[in-house]
C-alpha cells in the first residue's frame, strides 16, 4: 500500500511538471526576455517556413512611438542569447529600446531543416549548395519585412541586421546589394573563406550613402580561416574611394569566432544608432 501511495504521488508531481514546461509559459516571467511573440512564416519564395520571435521593448504597451527593429540571422541561438543580453544593456541604457526580430530554422543541422549555408551565402565554387543568399533576401524585404511592420510599430527608417559567421557573409551580401533595406549592418566574424572573389568584386553602386552604415568586427582569436579572409575584405575597401555605406571595422580584443557576438551586437548597434541622430 505505500509503494503504491509513493507511485500515485510521483505521477502527480510528474504532470504538475509538465504543466510548468508547457509550451504556453509565460515568457514574462523570465525578466531578462519579457514579453515573446512568435510567428510561422511560410516563405512563398523558397516553400518552407521560418520561425519567428519578436521581443517587444519593455515600454512598447505604454505608448504609440515607433521603434527601430533588429533582425537577428540565426535566430534560434542569437536570439535567446542577444534578447536577453538587450534587456540587461537596457538597465544600464547603454542600448537604444528596439524591436528585435529572431529568424530561426528551429534546427542545428542541414538534415534537420537548418538551411543557412544555402541562405546566407553568395555562389563559391567549392560549395554547389552555396549561392541562396539572392532568394533569401527576398523572402526578407517581400515577406519578413512587411510582416513585422504591419504587425507592430516598428519604423522602417531604422532597420538593422546582425549575422555572425555566415550569418556575417549575408550581411556583408545585402549591403553591397542592396545598401537601402536595411540602415544599419553588424557583421561579426564574417565566413568568408569559400567565396572572397566574390566580396572583393563588387559591381553595384560606389557613391557613399550617408543614411546606411556597415560595422564589421573580427575576434582578436577567430580562427585564421575566417579572420585572415575579413582582414583582406577590411583592408580592400577601406582603400576604395567610394562605398555604398560608412564603414566602421573593429578587431574585438580577446574574442573567438563563437563568443564574439554579443560583443559585436553591443559595440555595433551602439555605432549605428549614432546615425539616427546625427
Amino acid at each position: 500500500m505505500k509503494f503504491r501511495t509513493m507511485l500515485i504521488l510521483n505521477l502527480i508531481l510528474l504532470t504538475q511538471i509538465e504543466s510548468v514546461t508547457a509550451e504556453n509559459i509565460d515568457t514574462r516571467l523570465l525578466q531578462a526576455l519579457g514579453e515573446i511573440n512568435y510567428h510561422e512564416l511560410e516563405s512563398s519564395t523558397l516553400q518552407r517556413a521560418f520561425h519567428i520571435f519578436v521581443d517587444l521593448p519593455e515600454d512598447y504597451q505604454q505608448n504609440q512611438e515607433k521603434y527601430p527593429s533588429i533582425y537577428l540571422l540565426d535566430g534560434g541561438n542569437t536570439f535567446p542569447l542577444l534578447s536577453g543580453f538587450h534587456h540587461y544593456l537596457r538597465f544600464g541604457d547603454e542600448s537604444p529600446r528596439a524591436i528585435l526580430v529572431g529568424i530561426s530554422y528551429g534546427a542545428d543541422t542541414f538534415r534537420e531543416g537548418n538551411m543557412r549555408s544555402t541562405d546566407y551565402t553568395a555562389p563559391s565554387v567549392e560549395r554547389d549548395f552555396w549561392g541562396g543568399a539572392e532568394n533569401f533576401q527576398t523572402v526578407l524585404q517581400d515577406e519578413l519585412i512587411p510582416l513585422i511592420e504591419s504587425n507592430y510599430r516598428a519604423d522602417p527608417r531604422q532597420r538593422i541586421i546582425f549575422g555572425q559567421s555566415l550569418g556575417g557573409q549575408f550581411v556583408l551580401y545585402t549591403a553591397m546589394t542592396r545598401p537601402q533595406l536595411f540602415f544599419g549592418h553588424i557583421a561579426s566574424n564574417p565566413a568568408l573563406h569559400r567565396n572572397l572573389a566574390f566580396f572583393l568584386n563588387y559591381h553595384g553602386d560606389t557613391k557613399t550613402v550617408n543614411a546606411t552604415r556597415l560595422f564589421v568586427s573580427s575576434g582578436e582569436f577567430d580562427d585564421p580561416q575566417f579572420r585572415e579572409p575579413t582582414l583582406k575584405w577590411i583592408e580592400h575597401w577601406h582603400n576604395q574611394p567610394g562605398r555604398p555605406w560608412l564603414l566602421e571595422t573593429r578587431t574585438l580584443a580577446g574574442q573567438t569566432h563563437m563568443s564574439a557576438a554579443p560583443e559585436a551586437f553591443r559595440q555595433g548597434v551602439k555605432w549605428i544608432y549614432t546615425g539616427f541622430k546625427d
